[in-house]
């Protein structure tokens, strides 16, 4: 389906979010009725599903993805919602007859959840595991129990952080289960590049990866770095030969270092000093007698 044939079907294109799922998916719509924190019936790969809207409508004309846009079949009715409760109950048993299973096949997974599809035609169950399991007999054995279609699907570490949720270490909830739909990828050079100290425990989360909030500053960080001097460069500092040792942006300082002595310099001083020394190197270059 192109963006005309979009247009043409579609008034509005709305963002819905499912437990468990990490971001919004859009469908589209007529109805300009609809509003953030309504619950509407869609359908999905997986079948029925009952989502909870959580991007406000807007026009067609804005959509950019070229994925096809399925529609919002209707609001849920008080039989959706009696299916919707029934679900999560019939999930719960079939959580743990999936729990009894993996116990008795000596599984290594840890589960997580488990939910069905609004017409009961699917249960997706996550877990998470240190590696790749191989469920064949798992799913052999369930069968003939949970008589429906199953995913097992396991969880990247952020992705179980994201569903189990938890306080930061700024004591705040979780940024992974409050606001982040999606995990870019975090090197360790970020924390190089933003001065700290490399102790892998205090930077990682409750993921175990390294924090997400290491992405959030980062380009300050970049731009700033370029307002102070490079480690190793050497200046004079009242007569005395030093190399700058490092810096800190935060407090705008810069360590020197001598053979015998450290001095510490704020960002203005320092380039004052230097401003000066360049200068002197000008006039004394002027002052030479031409020949």
């Amino acid at each position: 389906m192109n963006k005309d044939e979009i247009m043409s079907t579609y008034k509005y294109f709305i963002g819905v979010s499912f437990v468990g799922a990490s971001k919004a998916y859009y469908f589209g719509t007529d109805d300009d009725t609809l509003v953030i924190g309504d619950k509407v019936v869609v359908e999905t790969v997986s079948g029925l599903e009952l989502g909870e809207i959580s991007v406000a409508l807007k026009p067609t004309s804005a959509y950019k993805s070229g994925l096809e846009l399925k529609p919002i079949i209707r609001r849920p009715t008080s039989l959706d919602l009696e299916d919707y409760e029934m679900s999560k109950k019939e999930a719960d048993i079939a959580l743990k007859i999936t729990q009894k299973e993996v116990t008795k096949l000596d599984l290594p997974m840890r589960l997580l959840s488990a939910q069905y599809t609004l017409d009961g035609a699917k249960v997706t169950i996550t877990y998470t595991a240190d590696n790749r399991v191989d469920f064949r007999e798992l799913l052999h054995v369930l069968a003939p129990q949970l008589k429906c279609r199953i995913e097992l699907h396991q969880l990247a570490p952020r992705d179980k952080a994201k569903m189990v949720g938890g306080i930061g270490t700024c004591g705040l909830p979780l940024c992974c289960s409050t606001f982040l739909n999606q995990f870019d990828g975090i090197a360790i050079s970020k924390a190089k590049n933003q001065m700290l100290t490399l102790n892998i425990p205090k930077l990682s989360g409750q993921c175990g990866k390294l924090i997400c909030c290491l992405n959030y500053e980062d380009d300050l960080y970049t731009e700033a770095r370029k307002n102070f001097p490079r480690p190793g460069t050497p200046v004079k500092y009242n007569g005395t030969d030093y190399v700058v040792d490092s810096f800190n942006i935060i407090s705008q300082t810069i360590k020197l270092k001598a053979e015998l002595d450290v001095a510490y310099l704020s960002l203005d001083e320092y380039n004052e000093l230097t401003r000066n020394a360049h200068q002197g190197k000008h006039d004394r270059r002027n002052d030479k007698p031409r020949a």
